[in-house]
């Protein structure tokens, strides 16, 4: 069984991808959907926090990067796990995390972009699920605003909606994402 196929297989075991065709999900843009995915609840599990990390690293081992991360709360774990797996692989990585806060804090340094970052990193910015795009956005300008260098994006699922990948792309942000939901969806048991 691949990496991929166990972290579907983990999804669904740990019932982190929901579906409900008849009663639906209402999304943060407030649009219903038939399906829900809970990368929270999957990154619970450290197997599933491993699986995330083992594909991920299977998909961008390759890159030059300095440091990831992406917007608060979602974006810290995966981006820790990831920079824990990388650093005990073969080649060695030590790449950094860093988060984005959903606003600047008003006290201390005041700042947007939180962890050791310097201007000219190259930064991956990474996000749980992508549906319209605007968390994976918000977290590339808040890292090109503290003078990371973001070229590409990873997302844990790809739901494949509302224009998502576009408008990620249009800030000359390549996205790779780990699943799409056609793949969850395939990998979903059915009713006995």
């Amino acid at each position: 069984m691949t990496v991929r196929d166990q972290l579907i297989a983990a999804f669904h075991a740990t019932q982190s991808f929901k579906w409900d065709p008849d009663k639906g999900f209402k999304l943060a843009s407030g649009l219903m959907s038939p399906f829900y995915v809970d990368c929270r609840t999957l990154m619970a599990f450290p197997h599933a926090r491993h699986l995330v990390a083992q594909r991920a690293w299977e998909v961008i081992k390759d890159r030059e990067i300095d440091c990831l991360g992406g917007l608060e709360i979602g974006a810290i774990s995966i981006a820790t796990s990831i920079s824990d797996f990388v650093y005990l692989a073969s080649p060695r990585r030590e790449w950094r995390t860093f988060f984005v806060r959903k606003q600047p804090k008003d006290h201390g340094l005041g700042r947007l972009v939180e962890g050791v970052v310097r201007a000219g990193d190259r930064a991956l910015v990474v996000d749980d699920v992508l549906t319209s795009g605007g968390s994976v956005v918000k977290a590339i300008v808040a890292a090109r605003e503290a003078g990371l260098e973001v070229k590409e994006a990873l997302v844990v699922v790809d739901r494949n909606e509302q224009e998502g990948r576009a408008r990620v792309e249009q800030l000359g942000v390549r996205v790779v994402s780990l699943l799409t939901i056609d793949e969850l969806m395939t990998g979903r048991p059915t009713a006995p």
